[in-house]
């Protein structure tokens, strides 16, 4: 199964960029816990805590289109140099200021600026790749799932260290170990010049105006956002179940099993090659999560709930694979991280969605009633996915053509784009746990 990812890493210059991106990807599920296991114990407010994080993801998700704008505009270094520098000094005053008790507007401004900086390593590593493979489709395949396992691996291992750091270390070093690792693996992945792909010729994007106004895009960001949903919702109902089952503590490893799902599928997706057209391959996938997830209502007990969470992770990877994608099908390839980008975007912003109408729904009726929102948001994601499948399976002009390994003979074959996440990124920095 790993032969074919040995086979898009002996590349040159592929496993470096690659590496050095893994690094730099820790900030996105690590900044979010951080921000409120650190507010919440020196502050001693989960109100005040949850309202700092959320300053930190608003920032984030209006930003993020637009740096990946910038960045097709500029080119990576030429544009995120600048920008990882001033995130360095926003996540510094961060920490400085919740250290020293400073006013909560002061920390507020800080949390959205860290935000708004935050560099998009997972969308800048998928477009590294599609400029290093070219239109070999299958090594993309494979490039771009692996990449999606490596989310998944900042997914398990982040949240985790940052729990560890900020309770046996001191309450901001959850947030420290962030800021060097973007800082580290963020130059390590800009100096790397050879592999980078040139910027848009002067001009093109702006001409462009936004790829949102592609109605394949349109459809792409409702469906994530009730991704998002599934995500965000799980996370918190988990928590709660635990919790009721009198052992909270058992809430990050279920929920690592629920990655672990995940980065097994990714893996073993990513290390075949498909004969169905791209946009199949998402709505089926969409199927399988819609249905996986909304397996978790039915789970009475933790030894219950532990095979159920694998098997709904199953379709995680897969299907954010195929969906991410798709914008490569959609999108001019000058406009590939802003594309990028805006999926990523409204995955965050469903999980944010899903954790605050999950956590009300808890309140209310417990587990069962915040695991109810997650069908519904699973039922939400696979009626607008087959509601628009026609919009999905259109070929778009002038877009690049990238239907994709094993794509009909109607299609233009190119590459497969992969999962954004982060995240599950920005994904999942709406970890449950916050809470």
């Amino acid at each position: 199964m790993l032969q074919p990812y040995r086979g898009v890493l002996t590349r040159p210059g592929t496993l470096a960029f690659s590496a050095a991106a893994l690094v730099a990807r820790l900030p996105i599920s690590m900044i979010g816990i951080g921000i409120v296991l650190a507010v919440s114990s020196l502050y001693g407010s989960y109100g005040l805590a949850g309202r700092v994080s959320a300053v930190y993801l608003v920032a984030q998700a209006v930003c993020a289109p637009l740096l990946g704008r910038w960045v097709d505009r500029r080119g990576q270094a030429r544009a995120m140099r600048p920008t990882l520098a001033v995130f360095a000094v926003a996540l510094v005053g961060l920490v400085a200021a919740a250290q020293a008790h400073a006013d909560p507007l002061v920390l507020d401004v800080a949390a959205a600026v860290t935000g708004a900086t935050l560099v998009p390593f997972g969308s800048l590593v998928r477009a590294r790749w599609s400029h290093a493979l070219g239109d070999d489709a299958h090594a993309m395949h494979t490039a771009y799932s692996l990449e999606s396992a490596l989310d998944e691996v900042v997914f398990v291992v982040g949240p985790v260290a940052a729990t560890l750091l900020a309770t046996s270390v001191s309450p901001t070093a959850g947030l420290v170990v962030p800021l060097v690792a973007a800082i580290a693996g963020g130059l390590w992945f800009l100096q790397q010049r050879a592999t980078e792909p040139p910027a848009a010729a002067p001009g093109t994007v702006r001409a462009g105006g936004s790829v949102m106004r592609n109605p394949g895009m349109v459809v792409l960001a409702v469906v994530f956002v009730a991704m998002g949903a599934i995500f965000g919702a799980t996370d918190v109902s988990t928590v709660a179940f635990a919790d009721e089952a009198g052992h909270k503590g058992l809430a990050g490893p279920l929920l690592a099993v629920f990655a672990a799902g995940s980065l097994v599928a990714g893996l073993a997706y990513g290390s075949r090659q498909w004969h169905r057209p791209l946009h199949l391959r998402f709505a089926v996938g969409m199927v399988g999560l819609a249905v996986g997830s909304s397996l978790l209502v039915l789970a009475q007990t933790l030894w219950m709930l532990v095979p159920i969470m694998f098997v709904a992770g199953l379709a995680i990877a897969p299907t954010l694979i195929n969906g991410n994608g798709l914008v490569q099908q959609l999108v001019p390839a000058e406009r590939l991280t802003e594309g990028l980008t805006w999926v990523t975007t409204a995955l965050g912003v469903g999980v944010s969605v899903g954790s605050s109408v999950a956590g009300q729904r808890v309140d209310a009726d417990g587990a069962h009633g915040g695991y109810l929102v997650v069908v519904g948001a699973g039922a939400f994601a696979l009626v607008a996915t087959v509601a628009a499948y026609r919009t999905l399976r259109a070929p778009t002009p002038g877009a690049r053509a990238a239907a994709g390994p094993g794509a009909c003979e109607d299609e233009s074959p190119s590459a497969s784009a992969g999962a954004a996440v982060a995240a599950v990124e920005v994904s999942r920095v709406a970890e449950p746990r916050d809470r």
